[in-house]
């Protein structure tokens, strides 16, 4: 007999001797209870304190009910996640202990678990109740990092459109797979936790016993069987799953299920699901007769059957049937792969047509084009950031982003392009002897105004700026929230009536103003400041004289986390750009709705096609930028962000986006309707830059639509890099400007980008343009707004590349003017001791039946004081260079001295279509006939001097300036009583 019943045994080991009186235990510390109770309250009363500012913080935007709601959310999801994790988990451990035999060890091995049970009882109550606790811990905090999973499934809609494969409507792969993919995993995780604790339990405490050494008690046995069945029934599901989820697939050449998964992969998860279920099965007939035999058969042949169904059949079938004949067998596959990732990054209605551009030039070659002319934009808002800073900025505290902005306003009746930047506050330029806790948070509060420039004119190389008083009318210039503002201010009234913020320089002095805004938390209460206090780990709030009862709060204060926070499922765009709007500066932000989910789509690298690491299939594949990459996208949200009182609005603006549908569903209320956005707001949308990246480097591939064509591979692009930045590898970014399209009859606001052919030619293959201005209307985008057009330039026509002008433009012996200079010296000269050159956007434009490229060149101080100053401009068309100090010199040049246009795109030259001279009055008398002709005289003599002077010949603009000088004198002594012009001052 190895073992004998014991009565009292509850560790299966004899009582044990009589060693003396126990010894006595040392009581725990009063003081680190004390310590402990104190630890959990301060904890829970920070917890508290976090909470409710979160909460101030949404009720001053108006969100809370989308907050509370958000939060419920989480916290139902939290309790649910932490009761199925805890719950098996603890229901194992107290029933193995519970069920557990009881009986006398005999065996060595017997002795041994005796010994730990011994160890563990002390600790055991304390770890059945720890161990589940901790574990449901982090199920629930799992489960409820998947809230936005949840709820795009709990309020996903019907797309109207339906896989090839399985039949199944888009939105089940967008809103279902997902978050039964996570049901499933976590499912998994609790099971396989519950299963470990149980054999764990049991083994310790004698339920199982190995084979061979005796019979496992029919409660353990029966235990492990219901736990292994649900695995198993687990796995059966989630062999269907990934079945549905191979149309996210990536293969070699396309993604989404191939010949092989719709022949073999998906028929053995079928075969694998129903194995697993028949498993599941087998571990609860094994109950009976309480034996590892069954068990053991049903794990043997799910795994044989995996490795011999699942890997090798798939495998046979794509060596021996695919391979030899992939063209023909693959061909439909591709077909929905071109098709779904043109739908599912919105290319499908792109307006594709050929441009057989041209090289030669000839005079008047751009009239056709003239209105394109004026919407070239000089003025490079990469390079001019320090310009602005150093004429603009006014104070050195304040900033402009290292990038402008470029934006349109309407200016004496013409819709203008301005570059734009916010005079922003930056607290690392203030004074380090003027750097305290007052200053920082109660002084220095806001920046101050916006400043514009026009883009397509410099004035002697400097920005021609505009006053937006003056252009677009008084406007509310203080910009408390921005790009720049992440510190944290107290405005309003302390205990003291004197003004204390740095407000408008005035006179070379500071200002000071009292914030009378509305916006940020109000914490004019000791309780709010004690709650800022310890959520902000600071107890200035409630020392302070600046806090006082009429006291606000400003934190979060950049548009993309303010909008991020309100709204955190969107994806927004990098380039979020000031506006000035019905008389207040608002920060616009372009949010998208993105998905991995969506079935057959080739996925991008989000923040690689942002970077300009990725713009093709080539580049993505070479990048290592693969953690965010997402294949659908929308720009479903125009975000606004108020500078003066922080305000966020929304606006729904792809209203047949269903995962934006899904979201207006679970936060009624959230977003507005598009019919709420004013006219002034929609003349400054456009179309946003992120976007247009995206759908070029999916145009780089998927331009071809026809799955023949696309396996050959002779037509791919790629994005070219930015010849303004060397070797760098990124692409050149996409420019705003206005053009006309070859289909177009007037020019539109527009983001523009080429393509080069895939390999190391620099030669142009393609050209993207989207119309960019949303029009004016009332809650009405314009009806050509977001119209894609391409431009595919045909493969035996060999027109420059940008990299390649950019190369003619460095090495170039065009000369300019009096043609004593070339280029490559000029630049070579101001690129040397106290000057340093910086190359421009180089912009390419279809107009003249070729390309033409247009890039500034600024010049720069190498020390001391240094600011780019726009000094010539190069134009380049069908590999031929001209380069003046402006543009219409520049193009007239290049075009055998007349392109056709001036500077104003008007057209010049042209004898068809000249203005006829207005007959002269009659009756005029003699000193009326002189004064007329002496006119004409001084616009022809003014013509004639401004054409010397652009080019550089002043002995011919002398001459023009002395026959100005006799024709005004002509017209003072012809003028009705007589009269002299003194030029000479006497």
């Amino acid at each position: 007999m190895s073992s004998a019943s014991w009565p009292d045994d509850e560790g299966g080991a004899p009582p044990p001797r009589d060693e003396g009186p126990p010894s006595r235990r040392v009581p725990t510390s009063r003081l680190a209870r004390a310590a402990a109770v104190i630890g959990v309250v301060l904890l829970l009363i920070s917890l508290a304190a976090s909470l409710w500012t979160e909460s101030l913080w949404f009720g001053a935007l108006g969100y809370s009910d989308m907050w509370w709601s958000r939060l419920r959310t989480q916290l139902f999801l939290f309790v649910l996640g932490a009761l199925l994790t805890a719950l098996p988990i603890g229901l194992s451990l107290w029933l193995a202990h519970r069920t557990r035999p009881m009986s006398v060890p005999m065996t060595p091995g017997e002795q041994a678990l005796a010994q730990y049970r011994r160890a563990i009882e002390p600790f055991r109550k304390v770890a059945a109740f720890a161990i589940p606790s901790v574990l449901g811990i982090l199920g629930g905090l799992a489960a409820a990092g998947q809230w936005q999973t949840w709820l795009l499934w709990r309020n996903g809609t019907s797309t109207g459109s339906t896989d090839a494969e399985f039949g199944r409507d888009i939105g089940y792969y967008l809103f279902s797979l997902p978050w039964w993919n996570f049901v499933v995993g976590f499912l998994t995780v609790a099971a396989l936790a519950a299963l470990l604790a149980a054999l764990f339990a049991h083994y310790v405490y004698g339920g199982i016993v190995p084979p061979g050494r005796g019979r496992s008690t029919r409660v353990a046995f029966l235990h492990l069987a219901i736990i292994a069945a649900v695995l198993a029934m687990l796995r059966a599901w989630s062999y269907v799953l990934s079945a549905h989820a191979l149309t996210t697939q990536e293969n070699e050449v396309l993604t989404g299920v191939g010949y092989t998964g719709a022949h073999a992969i998906i028929p053995t998860k079928y075969i694998l699901a129903v194995a697993a279920a028949m498993c599941a099965g087998l571990f609860l007939a094994s109950v009976r007769s309480r034996s590892w035999r069954l068990p053991t058969i049903a794990v043997g042949t799910l795994v044989v059957l995996s490795v011999v169904v699942g890997s090798i059949y798939p495998a046979l079938v794509e060596t021996y049937k695919v391979s030899p004949s992939r063209n023909s067998l693959e061909e439909p596959y591709l077909q929905r792969n071109i098709d779904a990732t043109r739908a599912a990054h919105g290319v499908t209605g792109v307006d594709t047509s050929t441009y057989d551009a041209v090289s030669d030039v000839s005079s008047g070659q751009l009239r056709e084009d003239a209105a394109s002319i004026p919407g070239i934009r000089l003025l490079d808002p990469a390079i001019v950031s320090p310009t602005f800073q150093e004429l603009q900025a006014q104070q050195p505290y304040y900033t402009f982003q290292d990038t402008l902005d470029v934006d349109r306003y309407d200016i004496d009746g013409e819709m203008t392009d301005v570059v734009v930047g916010a005079r922003e506050l930056d607290l690392d330029k203030v004074p380090a002897d003027r750097r305290d806790w007052v200053n920082d948070h109660t002084v220095y509060t806001h920046g101050y105004g916006v400043v514009m420039a026009r883009g397509t004119q410099a004035r002697a190389g400097n920005p021609q700026w505009l006053s937006p008083e003056s252009a677009i009318g008084k406007y509310e210039p203080r910009i408390y929230f921005g790009e720049e503002m992440r510190h944290f201010s107290i405005v309003g009234q302390g205990d003291t009536t004197t003004p204390r913020e740095v407000d408008q320089p005035t006179g070379g002095e500071e200002s000071r103003y009292t914030y009378e805004g509305k916006g940020g938390v109000a914490i004019g209460s000791k309780l709010r400041q004690t709650a800022y206090a310890i959520t902000h780990r600071d107890m200035k709030f409630l020392l302070s004289d600046a806090v006082g009862s009429d006291s606000r709060l400003l934190e979060h204060r950049t548009p993309k986390e303010r909008v991020k926070r309100v709204a955190p499922w969107l994806t927004l765009d990098d380039d979020v750009y000031p506006t000035v709007v019905d008389g207040r500066v608002q920060w616009v932000v372009d949010g998208y709705t993105t998905s991995q989910d969506y079935p057959y789509s080739t996925a991008f690298s989000m923040s690689g096609v942002q970077s300009g690491q990725v713009s093709s299939v080539q580049t993505q594949q070479a990048s290592a930028l693969v953690g965010d990459r997402i294949n659908y996208m929308r720009n479903s949200v125009k975000a606004t962000v108020d500078a003066f009182d922080g305000s966020v609005t929304l606006y729904k603006w792809d209203e047949s986006d269903p995962i934006v549908a899904s979201w207006d569903k679970a936060f009624p209320g959230l977003l507005k309707s598009k019919e709420a956005i004013s006219g002034d707001l929609m003349s400054h949308l456009r179309y946003p830059e992120d976007l247009f990246r995206m759908q070029r480097a999916v145009l780089a591939d998927y331009h071809v639509t026809s799955a023949s064509d696309f396996r050959a591979g002779q037509d791919r692009w790629r994005v070219p890099d930015d010849p303004s930045r060397g070797d760098s590898g990124v692409a050149q970014p996409p420019y705003f400007l206005s053009l006309a399209m070859p289909d177009q009859r007037a020019p539109s606001w527009s983001l523009t980008s080429t393509y080069i052919p895939r390999g190391s030619r620099n030669v142009m293959a393609g050209y993207l343009a989207v119309d960019a201005d949303a029009g004016s209307v009332d809650g009405k985008p314009a009806s050509g707004y977001g119209q894609l057009r391409l431009l595919s330039v045909p493969r035996n026509t060999t027109v420059p590349g940008v990299g390649q002008v950019q190369n003619d433009i460095v090495s170039s012996n065009a000369t300019s003017g009096d043609g004593g200079q070339t280029l490559t010296d000029y630049l070579n000269n101001a690129n040397r001791g106290g000057s340093k050159v910086s190359f421009g956007n180089q912009m390419a434009l279809p107009v003249g039946e070729g390309f033409l490229h247009v890039e500034p060149i600024y010049l720069s101080s190498a020390s001391g004081t240094s600011y780019p100053q726009l000094r010539i401009v190069v134009a380049s068309f069908g590999g031929k260079i001209a380069w003046a100090q402006d543009l219409e010199t520049a193009l007239d040049e290049l075009f055998g001295g007349d392109a056709g246009v001036n500077a104003e795109g008007e057209p010049k030259g042209d004898t068809k279509t000249k203005p006829k001279k207005p007959a002269e009055p009659k009756n005029l008398t003699a000193d009326q006939k002189k004064v007329r002709t002496a006119i004409a005289g001084m616009q022809k003599a003014y013509k004639d001097g401004q054409d010397a002077l652009k080019k550089g010949d002043f002995a011919a603009y002398d001459e023009a300036q002395k026959e100005l000088k006799k024709q005004l004198e002509e017209a003072a002594k012809a003028q009705p009583g007589g009269g002299s012009a003194d030029l000479e001052g006497n």
